[in-house]
């Protein structure tokens, strides 16, 4: 017996590839293949015994290629510690081609894997055998998943009031004890019968998990709880029934389970607030669209609206999709995606984002990016994909929590066998043991990370910085030396064109004409501001034939037979023409850029550039130099244009002149110089380094490939967000460190104290509640941290 599957591969360029490929599996032990180019598909049977899917997979790679892989996130329920996760992300990374991460504080799995290889009900299945719940997220199922957590709170708060009320004579009984007053004992078969109700009703979910758990192969914080209430209930119960000389302990298992249900509705309480920041992105789009339909202005529900409709916004009104202004001007809020309140003003043909507050007139819209595409949706997945993530600081916390639980199970026979020996008494033995097994926490350990990743991601998106991962946000805070781009990046990266000359003979109109007409299809912003400038002049372009383009110096083409060439001056030189040296190099003092144009190697004229620096530049590069982090700009420009902005924003260190490929080879040597490298730019020229670097920041106004390679997305075009990003960054990372510390050192604390009788099993439950809610809420403290003043109007997110 066997089995077939079929699976997608990524990288097969040719149908000899996907031949060399077949070749590659056939040779695998008990495995036949077959490989088919057109579909990108390859096929395997697989004989028991033999050679397994990952064997495959891994041959896969070995030969060049990749296996196609899909991503999702699951919904998990039944976890209520770091041993679940563990455990969760154990069943799921077992599984062929799966890489999975599980998050306690949002309770979801991020999982990647191969389809054919595995789907979404063996995904599913894994996690429902290692006995805990799990469905598909879909973000359209918000609102009922909110109805559902609703009634799970409406359950959680009355089984609580129920133990809380049931227990109120316990309390009172020990008071009572405390006081001398023995005449207040309750009956033991009242006892029994109380605890019975809060232990087995009350708890009886705490009950499930644990056996969920145990069904599953493992043991959790439920396990714990269970077992000593469970053990403390029994002892006394048996006491009781045979009218034992023993003492009871029902009140331990009763104020136990209170203590634990009190602890469970405190912690998802603040674990809510820890989730605020991600549930305000989620409320910015309105449900509904007034839509421009053939029999009149009709509102509908904003997942009907496609790509081309009209619709109108009114004032007060929030923006729906994003789109293009057709008619009408207003002043736009955009504080939800940038973190700043300033007002931005809109006409005809500018671009508006979905959940932006239209404020003063009304506009009619055209849309351009609907659902997941819109630039607030795409917020929303980076910052769920941020709190999905896991930082590197987790990874000690993971390995702790792999053997607590059966270490504290441990301990507790231990500490039983230990103190009945030393003591002779069994019902001593019994409460320290049941001491140490409600007091252990791996809840605390599970939440210390995620709980702040959450709350610093949350934060960012609402300051207009997005981290795409947990690593991005931890690793900020060790960068010590900082590469940046000019264009765009410390400038505006709109330059204009502020002087021409061209040669004899030559009419401005015809050199002109000639530059537009290279310039006419391309996005580079140099080539923006030429086309600016000739439509400003009156000039239309002609038509070209052969282009070419050379990354980083020029164009070429042909223009009426002849061969017209339009860039920086070493590329016309590298094209045979003579260039005005001293023209160039007084421009090129002055911080412009030259271009120039020519036709079979006849130099026809040229044309000086300048960028207007960012307002806040020279602010943020000190702002950063405070933190000691060493400067350095990196640009493509010539050394004398670079110069004189790096001395207008206080930069000392500058590389100029690098081509594209050349920025990454740079931040692979300053890498080398035992410096953390971070690298901040905003053009596709610029995405090589950007992937080099440590941690990386996209200007919000760049490239569509910068923003997808970069680490952090500063959603503002301002240089002040990446202070605030590294800000953040130390912020967060301060907070994970105390929750570490705290969890740490509640359990070193707590459970010797526990083994040797310093604390009893209702203290131990009170401490075990509070514990969790204390590392949650000492998260929540971040919502203090602000992002730097700014007094610079700011410019729109990217489209």
């Amino acid at each position: 017996m066997g089995q077939t599957i079929s699976f997608p591969v990524e990288g097969m360029s040719c149908a000899s590839c996907a031949a060399r490929l077949e070749k590659v599996l056939d040779r695998l032990d008990g495995v036949q293949a077959s490989v088919n180019f057109a579909t990108t598909r390859a096929q395997v049977s697989l004989s028991d015994g033999h050679a397994g899917m990952a064997d495959v997979l891994a041959a896969v790679r070995q030969a060049g290629f990749a296996p196609a892989t899909r991503s999702l996130d699951l919904s998990l329920s039944g976890l209520s510690c770091a041993s679940c996760v563990g455990r969760v992300e154990k069943v799921l990374n077992a599984l062929p081609s799966v890489q999975a991460s599980v998050n306690l504080a949002t309770e979801r799995a991020h999982v990647s894997f191969v389809p054919g290889v595995v789907d979404v009900p063996t995904l599913i299945a894994a996690v429902e055998k290692a006995g805990y719940g799990a469905r598909l997220y879909e973000e359209q199922n918000s609102q009922d998943e909110a109805r559902a957590q609703q009634r799970v709170w409406r359950r959680a708060v009355w089984e609580f009031g129920l133990a809380a009320l049931l227990s109120v004579p316990f309390v009172v009984q020990m008071i009572a004890m405390m006081a001398g007053l023995s005449m207040m004992d309750m009956p033991r078969v009242l006892q029994l019968v109380l605890a019975g109700v809060v232990l087995f009703g009350c708890g009886r979910g705490l009950f499930r998990a644990a056996w969920r758990a145990l069904r599953g192969g493992a043991a959790n914080m439920d396990v714990l709880v269970v077992m000593g209430t469970g053990v403390a209930w029994i002892f006394s119960a048996v006491v009781t029934l045979m009218k034992l000389d023993q003492p009871v302990y029902f009140e331990a298992s009763a104020l136990v389970v209170t203590l634990v249900l009190l602890g469970r509705l405190l912690e998802a309480r603040a674990k809510a607030s820890a989730g605020a920041g991600m549930a305000s992105l989620l409320r910015l789009q309105p449900r509904i669209a007034h839509v421009e339909r053939p029999g009149g202005v009709v509102d509908e529900s904003v997942d009907q609206l496609a790509i081309g409709d009209v619709f109108v916004v009114r004032p007060g009104e929030s923006v729906p999709v994003d789109g293009e202004v057709l008619e009408g001007a207003s002043d736009v809020n955009e504080a939800m995606l940038t973190g700043e309140s300033n007002l931005v003003p809109k006409a005809v043909g500018a671009g508006v984002f979905a959940g932006t507050l239209n404020q003063t007139g009304a506009l009619r819209v055209r849309a351009t990016k609907v659902g997941a595409q819109t630039v607030l949706a795409s917020i929303v997945q980076m910052v769920q994909q941020a709190q999905g993530s896991k930082a590197s600081v987790q990874r000690l916390a993971d390995r702790v929590s792999a053997v607590f639980v059966p270490a504290v199970l441990v301990l507790a026979v231990l500490t039983f066998g230990v103190t009945w020996l030393v003591t002779g008494s069994a019902t001593t033995s019994l409460v320290h043991a049941v001491s140490v097994l409600v007091i252990a926490c791996p809840c605390a350990l599970g939440l210390a990370t995620p709980t702040a990743i959450m709350v610093g991601t949350g934060l960012g998106a609402r300051a207009g910085i997005l981290f795409r991962n947990a690593d991005a946000l931890e690793q900020a805070r060790r960068l010590t030396l900082l590469v940046t781009d000019k264009t765009g990046t410390l400038t505006r990266g709109q330059p204009g064109v502020v002087a021409s000359q061209t040669a004899e003979g030559i009419q401005p109109d015809d050199f002109l004409r000639l530059a537009c007409a290279l310039e006419q299809n391309s996005e580079h912003p140099l080539a923006r501001a030429v086309m600016d400038y000739a439509r400003a002049a009156g000039i239309a372009p002609v038509s070209v034939e052969d282009f070419r383009a050379v990354p980083g110096q020029g164009v070429s083409a042909r223009v009426g037979g002849q061969v017209v060439c339009l860039g920086s001056p070493d590329f016309l030189s590298q094209n045979g023409c003579v260039v005005d040296s001293a023209l160039v190099q007084a421009w090129q003092a002055e911080g412009r850029t030259v271009i120039g144009v020519a036709r079979e190697q006849t130099v026809l004229g040229y044309l000086a550039l300048a960028d207007e620096i960012r307002p806040e530049a020279r602010t943020a590069i000190a702002a950063l130099r405070a933190r000691g982090l060493r400067i350095v700009m990196l640009t493509g420009d010539n050394e004398r244009a670079a110069q004189a902005v790096a001395r207008q924003v206080g930069i000392d260190e500058v590389v100029a002149g690098v081509l594209p490929d050349g920025k990454a080879a740079e931040i692979a040597r300053l890498k080398g110089t035992s410096h953390c490298v971070g690298m901040v730019g905003d053009g596709i020229n610029d995405a090589p380094a950007l992937a080099s670097a440590a941690v990386s920041f996209a200007i919000g106004a760049g490239a569509d490939v910068a923003l997808e390679t970069a680490d952090v997305v500063l959603v503002r075009s301002d240089l002040m967000a990446v202070v605030d990003a590294i800000s953040l960054s130390h912020a967060t990372v301060g907070k994970i460190r105390q929750n570490l510390f705290f969890a740490f050192i509640y359990n070193l604390l707590g459970l010797p104290l526990a083994a040797f009788g310093a604390l009893n099993p209702v203290l131990a439950g009170a401490a075990m509640a509070m514990s969790s809610v204390s590392v949650v809420s000492n998260s929540l403290l971040l919502n203090r941290w602000k992002p730097a003043r700014r007094s610079a109007p700011e410019s729109s997110p990217s489209a």
